[in-house]
C-alpha cells in the first residue's frame, strides 16, 4: 500500500485505494491509520484523501546514501550536467536489477520522467551494457540467456548482436543505446569502479539524439569516462 500511495501523482480517496487492493473500505482504513501513525501516510485534512507521507522521503534518503557511489558523485553529477547540458545519471546493481540512483535533470527543454528507483533493462541501455561488459561473469549469462524484449526496431534483440555490442563495449571502454528503448533519445555511459576494481556504478549523460547522435562527439565521451574516472579513483580505483 505505501508503494502504491509513493507512486501516484496526487493524493487518493479511500474508495479508490481499496478498489485497486480489492479489499474492503474498512480493511484498507485500518492500514491507513496505521500507516499514519507512523508516518509513511499522511491525510489531507480538507478532502480526506491519503498519500505517501513524508518519512518515506527521510528513510529513502537514508538508504541512498548508504551506496557510497552516489556519494562520491553528487559534484560530478552536476558538474557533468553544466559541461554537457545534457542530463546525466547515475546507476547501480541492487539485488540483480539495474536501479537509477539518481537522475540530474539536463539545460535542454527535454525532461526525462526516469526517477530514482526506476529499473533499466540490460540489453537495451547504455548503462545496462556497460555491466554486461565490466560486471561479473554470471550477469551477462542470465540476461543471454533471458528473452530480450524489443522495445523499438533498434533495440538488440538476439544474443547475437548482444554479444558483439558487450565485446565493443569492453573493448572502447564506454556504451551507447540510440534509439534502443525510446526512438529519438540516446544515452552515453562509462564504468565506476572501487578499490577492488569492480564495478560499483555507471555514469552516464541522456539526451534526444539531436543533441547525443548515435556515434557521439569525442567530446562528449571524454567528458563522460573522464567523470566516471574520477568518481572512480575518488572510491580507491587505480588503473
Amino acid at each position: 500500500m505505501v508503494e502504491y500511495l509513493a507512486l501516484q501523482s496526487r493524493p487518493l480517496p479511500l474508495a479508490q485505494i481499496a478498489g485497486h487492493f480489492a479489499a474492503s473500505k474498512a480493511t484498507c482504513y485500518r492500514h491507513l491509520v496505521t500507516l499514519q501513525r507512523h508516518g509513511f501516510v499522511r491525510q489531507e485534512p480538507e478532502t480526506g484523501r491519503y498519500e505517501a507521507g513524508v518519512k518515506l522521503m527521510v528513510l529513502g534518503e537514508a538508504l541512498r546514501a548508504r551506496f557510497d557511489v552516489l556519494s562520491a558523485a553528487r559534484t560530478e553529477l552536476m558538474d557533468l550536467r553544466d559541461r554537457t547540458g545534457q542530463a546525466v545519471t547515475i546507476c547501480a546493481l541492487i539485488d540483480g536489477e539495474l536501479v537509477v540512483l539518481e537522475l540530474v535533470q539536463g539545460r535542454t527543454l527535454i525532461e526525462f520522467a526516469t526517477r530514482p528507483g526506476t529499473r533499466l533493462d540490460f540489453h537495451a541501455s547504455a548503462h545496462g551494457k556497460v555491466w554486461l561488459a565490466f560486471g561479473p561473469t554470471e550477469l551477462a549469462e542470465r540476461v543471454l540467456a533471458a528473452p530480450l524484449k524489443s522495445w523499438t526496431p533498434r533495440t538488440l534483440s538476439t544474443p547475437e548482436a548482444l554479444t558483439a555490442a558487450i565485446a565493443e563495449v569492453k573493448a572502447r571502454g564506454w556504451a551507447t543505446a540510440p534509439d534502443e528503448v525510446i526512438t529519438g533519445v540516446n544515452t552515453v555511459a562509462a564504468p565506476v569502479f572501487d578499490h577492488r576494481g569492480a564495478l560499483v556504478g555507471s555514469l552516464a549523460i541522456v539526451g534526444a539524439t539531436q543533441f547525443i547522435p548515435p556515434d557521439p562527439e569525442d567530446a562528449q565521451v571524454s567528458e563522460v569516462t573522464g567523470a566516471a574516472g574520477r568518481i572512480s579513483r575518488s572510491l580507491g580505483w587505480r588503473s
